[in-house]
């Protein structure tokens, strides 16, 4: 399968699990290839025949991109170079969830979360701490003998009961002991964060020196500005009054910038977001929802209220 065949398959099952999908970012370089937005459930998915195509930089963005437009970052992919991705698994690379189709049409469409998930070592689950103790209690076993059961030190069972994950092996051992399911499902839409290193949100990449003009403005009127290096917008400019984040982008008024605002205005729909793009000269004030500013016309903007205004005059106001 292609990929292109491959991204028209995955945005045909969202859009079939009820997700509003974007445009295609079929700009070049990208962090991801779609944003789909289920109710309070915003995903950035990158999608890949071959998953070691996606690396540390891109993941380092993805994830930087989750935080600041608060959604989840995921890969969706067929394989690495030596293997198939297992069905009901949850893979992880540079701290973000990695699925395969099925995964992601069990999880999407049937509302079938995958328990299993890939670290190194093996397969690992969940297990119910409180469950498993609660088991072992009333059976009226000590933890020495549930130990001998499953062939692992006292300790290793007190920190099963203390949440610690299990092999997929010692899983099963548990669940034909007592009969009983005792995993809990993988928490993809909320990151995963149970089970990714405890990493903090990478740092913002340096601003490159063509976009510092536009940074300082601004950082002038009240934003936060975090650059980005892959996506289809140079920025995520975050309001200092917690109102919607704005997508960024600016260069000459070319064929290209019209390209890029119109999946900047796509992009916008679906992550709740304003966007605007600046350049020296234009002939509109905005491309499919994406506000045009001129640069001299927003050296001219005094604070973040009048900007703000500005944007919502030429390119309307974020979805609620």
């Amino acid at each position: 399968m292609t990929r292109s065949a491959l991204i028209d398959n995955i945005t045909a099952m969202l859009s079939d699990a009820g997700f509003t999908v974007s445009d295609r970012c079929s700009t070049r370089p990208k962090s991801f290839d779609l944003a789909a937005r289920r109710d309070e459930d915003l995903l950035l998915v990158k999608i890949l025949g071959n998953i070691d195509a996606f690396d540390g930089p891109t993941g380092r963005e993805m994830r930087r991109l989750g935080t600041y437009l608060r959604g989840t970052p995921m890969v969706i992919g067929l394989r690495t170079r030596d293997e198939d991705l297992d069905p009901g698994v949850v893979y992880f690379r540079h701290g973000v969830p990695v699925l395969n189709p099925d995964t992601a049409m069990d999880l999407f469409v049937h509302g079938v979360p995958p328990l299993i998930y890939a670290a190194p070592g093996g397969l690992y689950v969940n297990i119910d701490g409180d469950i498993l103790a609660d088991e072992r209690e009333e059976r009226g076993w000590s933890l020495g003998r549930l130990a001998t059961e499953l062939g692992v030190s006292r300790r290793t069972v007190s920190k099963y009961e203390d949440g610690m994950n299990a092999s997929v092996e010692v899983a099963a051992q548990l669940e034909d002991l007592f009969e009983q399911e005792l995993t809990s499902p993988v928490s993809v839409l909320d990151g995963a964060e149970d089970i990714r290193d405890a990493e903090p949100t990478p740092e913002d990449p340096d601003v490159d020196p063509e976009d510092r003009p536009i940074v300082a403005m601004l950082t002038r009127v009240g934003f936060d500005v975090h650059p980005t290096v892959r996506a289809p917008f140079k920025a995520v400019s975050e309001d200092r009054d917690g109102t919607a984040p704005v997508l960024t982008g600016h260069s000459k008024f070319t064929e290209a910038a019209v390209k890029r605002a119109r999946i900047m205005g796509s992009l916008r729909q679906v992550i709740h977001t304003r966007s605007v793009y600046f350049v020296d000269e234009a002939d509109s004030e905005s491309i499919e929802g994406t506000a045009i500013i001129e640069r001299d016309e927003a050296e001219k903007v005094d604070d973040a209220t009048e900007f703000r205004d500005l944007i919502a005059a030429r390119g309307g106001s974020p979805e609620p």
